[in-house]
């Protein structure tokens, strides 16, 4: 009966963990803890996997219990100042490939559209990561969330409407949009 059980959640939540962790990166913008808190979820989904129905969306499911785990602590770890040896962190070995987040991220999308999106309000930031990096469907954000289809869709409009703003500047000095020749 366990094998079967581990048997499950690894061929039903293993596959999300890619997710779970760009996720967890956006919301706590810290690669180890992003790390711990993608481990505490699948933690606490392993405990909690008899709850879940199979064939139901497991991806939405692990997607709630990271935002709930983020709620219930993360924030006020993130927020407490730790402190670091710097010297005493070996340097990664070369591999010459860098992490797929680390590709993603640097190719893709520029340091200064991931400072906008971080300095978004929370309730905006998870649905502009989930809806527009991670590119899950409406329906899936409302049931990670918690919240109806309508507060995502209104939400992801004004955190765009806020991003449109805090990033025309940005868009028109490297040429993605023309200039207006206006000052905003």
């Amino acid at each position: 009966m366990a094998d079967t059980v581990a048997a499950q959640f690894e061929a039903e939540a293993l596959p999300h963990l890619d997710t779970l962790y760009r996720v967890a990166l956006r919301l706590t913008n810290e690669p180890a803890a992003a790390d711990d808190l993608v481990q505490d979820t699948m933690l606490r989904a392993l405990k909690a996997w008899k709850s879940f129905q199979t064939g139901s969306n497991a991806r939405a499911w692990l997607v709630t219990i990271l935002r709930n785990q983020f709620i219930s602590g993360w924030r006020s770890r993130k927020r407490a100042p730790t402190q670091v040896d710097m010297d005493a962190i070996p340097e990664p070995p070369d591999t010459g490939d860098p992490d797929p987040e680390g590709r993603f991220f640097s190719e893709i999308i520029d340091e200064e559209v991931i400072r906008a999106i971080n300095d978004l309000p929370d309730e905006f930031r998870e649905v502009v990561v989930l809806s527009d990096l991670e590119e899950l469907p409406y329906a899936e954000i409302a049931m990670a969330l918690d919240i109806p289809v309508g507060t995502v869709k209104s939400r992801l409009f004004r955190a765009r409407r806020i991003l449109q703003g805090r990033l025309r500047r940005y868009a028109e000095e490297t040429g993605i949009i023309p200039s207006t020749g206006e000052d905003a």
